[in-house]
């Protein structure tokens, strides 16, 4: 992979979420005007085969429509208003499909990560199409496909041109030992399991380490003193703000 070499990236948790409606164009826009590195988003499949930026499976919390994404086609999806829920202001807000954010990438810089939602419903092919189409934008040396199904980080080593990360909330033992082993390149983990042991253990298996999701001043910190590979984080601006201050100090 042809990352370059900077401090901790700041990657944009669903784009500027505390700002914006999360998974929307809005957010991602804000969070590049904010200056973040990178863009963390999730993807579902529709009925139509269509990959869309949304996190729940279900469309309630975040749209005014309701049961699961994948009894909708994109264009009935579309119809949805997924900003109103969270201000008056993003009303009207739409769902959008992976590839409309991919045509959007390719006018910037931004790195990308892409979690594919894989691990409460198992799509099949979700992998494949997901690749093929960042394939066709030629953005893989920018984008990392992460996902909490270790079945999922296997499949994905048939792409060796892209990064793929293991998610984990769960401690366990030789964890980055069973990153590499499962074929990941990197571990995404909760803020909570980010210990010395850890950050030690991942460098001896060269595996870059990443952490979720960081909004506090001191929890930033941390990752920054653990030359952690990234944090996500809902605050852009607040992450590039602390680690500018940590590389002062």
């Amino acid at each position: 992979m042809r990352w370059s070499i900077l401090p901790t990236k700041i990657f944009a948790h669903r784009g500027a979420s505390q700002f914006a409606p999360e998974n929307t164009m809005p957010a991602f826009q804000l969070a590049y005007e904010l200056g973040a590195e990178g863009i963390e988003t999730d993807v579902h499949l529709t009925k139509d085969l269509v990959p869309v930026l949304i996190h729940d499976e279900q469309l309630k919390r975040t749209t005014n429509g309701y049961g699961y994404v994948k009894d909708y086609t994109f264009n009935e999806l579309k119809n949805f208003d997924a900003g109103s829920w969270f201000s008056d202001k993003f009303a009207g807000t739409s769902i959008i499909s992976l590839d409309q954010f991919l045509k959007w990438s390719k006018s910037n810089t931004l790195y990308l990560n892409i979690e594919l939602k894989n691990n409460k419903i198992n799509y099949q092919h979700l992998e494949k199409i997901v690749y093929e189409m960042i394939a066709d934008y030629k953005l893989q040396d920018r984008t990392i496909l992460s996902t909490f199904n270790k079945s999922s980080v296997k499949r994905m080593r048939q792409f060796p041109d892209i990064e793929t990360a293991l998610l984990t909330s769960k401690g366990q033992r030789n964890l980055a030992s069973v990153a590499k082993g499962l074929g990941a390149k990197a571990l995404h983990i909760k803020y909570n399991l980010l210990k010395p042991k850890l950050i030690k253990q991942a460098k001896q298996e060269n595996i870059a380490v990443r952490v979720y999701t960081v909004n506090k001043r001191s929890k930033m910190m941390k990752c920054f003193l653990h030359k952690c590979g990234g944090i996500f984080t809902d605050i852009p601006n607040r992450g590039i703000k602390y680690r500018d201050l940590f590389t002062i100090e």
